[in-house]
């Protein structure tokens, strides 16, 4: 049976305890996923407290981190999401993402309605990827992929 949290102190003290284990085994987010048979991107909002694991996932990934049977609880608890709070980010990479909307949030509206509509590109059926790709004047540029189902506004 799914749970939900109510206080995400639980969850962010689990993050914590397993980075440190992530840390401490040198594991990679991709490898994580690989045991839990989910995305990397899935799997690693999971870990850091914004989804729930279906159960087989929990138990692999708390296996392969060292963690518990709470812990198992927790990675498959529907948790309290939002992860960053006061308001405004003050992590230099969050700041960007943060940023990148202050700059383009209006334009990406502008264009998302022009070509569907009234409506809201979900975060919930949803796919996000990162690639690391050459830059061809130099250094690596990373290509986000934010891949989310459009929800019409439905008059009521």
């Amino acid at each position: 049976m799914m749970h939900a949290q109510l206080d995400n102190a639980a969850r962010q003290q689990l993050a914590v305890t397993a980075v440190e284990a992530k840390t401490r085994k040198d594991l990679t987010w991709q490898q994580i996923a690989d045991a839990a048979g989910l995305s990397v991107a899935f799997v690693t909002a999971a870990i850091l407290g914004q989804h729930a694991l279906p159960e087989k996932s929990a138990e692999a990934v708390a296996e392969l981190l060292g963690l518990d049977d709470d812990a198992v609880t927790l990675l498959r608890s529907i948790p309290t999401r939002g992860s960053i709070e006061g308001g405004i980010p003050t992590d230099p990479t969050i700041y960007r993402f943060y940023e990148m909307i202050q700059v383009y949030g209006t334009t990406l509206k502008a264009l998302i309605h022009e070509q569907f509509g009234d409506g809201i590109i979900s975060a919930i059926n949803f796919k996000l990827d990162v690639k690391k790709i050459a830059d061809p004047e130099g250094g690596e540029r990373a290509v986000i992929t934010l891949d989310g189902k459009y929800l019409p506004t439905k008059p009521f």
